[in-house]
């Protein structure tokens, strides 16, 4: 199966200081989670497959074409992208913001027809965020406004989503419905999230380990070599056990 995305000898430097080293990487359909200690680069190679970070060096092929050849629509229209502390206007309503996601498909003057709406509707139900359309985003706590810029990313109805810290002040029940929702979209479409919930990352269908800029191991989510790169990359703090059909992350107090 090719890669929907594919980074290839990447590099990026911020303020004199390399985070990202010579990482290569091909992303295909399925849910693939990014892993790794604080200032491993994981959230600056997800910005680098989004287009968001220049490189210094390497590039980025989105469906075997460099990124940079795409427009910045056409782009937005195969990528859906959340950052992690995302941003919407305050006085927005929770519906206007999930349907600013129809833009890379609308652009800014033509209206959303039905299609756009049932879109918009059907993001806002995944994201659990369907039962307060009419409320304003600064009425909002954190978890809500991470349900409802997530539902926007859902509403441009891309065949790839680049999710950055997507759990972020979300309670354990939403989270779990989170990984529902990304296991559902992961059939049909390639899901990238950056993770630092090592438990929800073993959720996935594969683990791109990461540590000091540079990609340590990658593979599917039961491969015990990436089991050890894991524990490894966190100082062996953590285990990795199996739990039926599943694993687990579990602190190693030993």
């Amino acid at each position: 199966m090719s890669a929907a995305l594919r980074a290839q000898n990447v590099s990026v430097s911020l303020g004199g200081n390399r985070v990202l080293n010579d990482v290569s990487l091909a992303l295909r359909p399925g849910w693939t989670v990014i892993v790794g200690p604080n200032g491993a680069g994981k959230s600056t190679l997800l910005r680098g497959l989004a287009g968001l970070q220049p490189l210094e060096a390497g590039r980025v092929l989105l469906r075997g074409k460099p990124l940079t050849a795409w427009s910045v629509r056409e782009r937005a229209q195969q990528i859906a992208w959340l950052a992690q502390q995302g941003s919407a206007t305050g006085e927005l309503t929770v519906r206007q913001i999930v349907q600013l996601g129809r833009l890379p498909k609308l652009g800014l003057f033509a209206e959303p027809d039905a299609r756009d709406q049932a879109l918009v509707q059907l993001a806002m139900v995944a994201a659990e965020c369907d039962a307060w359309p009419h409320r304003r985003l600064h009425e909002l706590s954190g978890g809500e406004r991470q349900r409802v810029l997530l539902a926007r990313a859902l509403a441009v109805d891309a065949p790839l989503l680049l999710l950055d810290e997507p759990t972020t002040h979300l309670d354990p029940p939403h989270q779990v419905a989170l990984v529902r929702l990304f296991k559902r979209l992961a059939r049909d479409r390639t899901l990238v999230s950056v993770l630092h919930d090592v438990p929800l990352a073993l959720q996935a269908d594969r683990l791109v380990v990461m540590q000091a800029g540079r990609i340590v191991s990658e593979g599917a989510v039961d491969d015990p070599a990436v089991h050890a790169s894991l524990t490894a990359v966190f100082d062996h703090a953590i285990r990795i056990e199996r739990f039926g059909d599943r694993f687990m992350a579990l602190p190693n107090l030993d």
